[in-house]
């Protein structure tokens, strides 16, 4: 278990596990760096080609809680589109604040009109709280919409979300993504996922990065 991490998830991961070599995929691993992206998957599967089929590969993504679900369901479109407002109300709120304010005036240009202002003393409740969501919501565009971004990845053949009872609504679950479902000791499937088309070459990456990841946890004994 690595440093940080719960024993229920812990958990959902290995059942996770289980139910991908239940379901054709001869290795996994978790941990897996998804190739071209900044994600780790909590859980890859690879399954080799018969015959004509190719061969298929899987991501897991396990939430163990409401909260956990939510933070990377965002939609990119609407957090890019609420960012852009707030930039620019941030720029107007900084206008007006220098021209009220010009001792805060940078004085880093000829031109005092186009001087950045620094406003790292000042107390003004709606400026701190324009600043503080922007943080917020950039941060969220880097992590948050993990889900979102893996799909239009095409990172794998399927993409599975694993999740406990009774923690999401319907319409919380992303667009394109299976649902594995916890009831007691076994996953059921409530939702099959969309079936993506990734390139031969995606999932050799992939696939080196699962033997990778599962190296690793042989090397530690794990």
């Amino acid at each position: 278990m690595s440093a940080g991490e719960t024993a229920a998830h812990q958990r959902l991961k290995e059942l996770a596990r289980c139910w991908a070599v239940a379901a054709g995929f001869a290795l996994t691993a978790v941990e897996v760096r998804v190739p071209r992206s900044g994600y780790r998957a909590d859980v890859a599967a690879y399954a080799r080609g018969k015959g004509l089929q190719p061969a298929r590969t899987a991501l897991f993504e396990c939430k163990q809680s409401r909260p956990d679900l939510l933070k990377d369901s965002r939609t990119e479109a609407a957090t890019r589109e609420r960012l852009a407002g707030l930039l620019a109300r941030r720029a107007k709120l900084e206008e007006l604040i220098a021209e009220h304010r010009p001792d805060l005036r940078r004085g880093e240009t000829l031109f005092p009109e186009f001087d950045s202002i620094d406003a790292s003393g000042l107390q003004h409740e709606t400026y701190a709280a324009v600043i503080a969501e922007i943080a917020t919501l950039q941060h969220r565009l880097l992590h948050g919409v993990k889900f979102e971004k893996l799909r239009r990845y095409v990172a794998a053949d399927v993409l599975y979300l694993v999740v406990e009872e009774d923690i999401f609504a319907a319409d919380e679950i992303p667009a394109g993504w299976g649902l594995l479902l916890r009831q007691g000791d076994v996953l059921q499937c409530v939702r099959p996922p969309l079936q993506l088309c990734p390139t031969p070459a995606a999932r050799v990456a992939l696939l080196e990065n699962i033997a990778a990841a599962a190296g690793r946890v042989g090397r530690s004994g794990g």
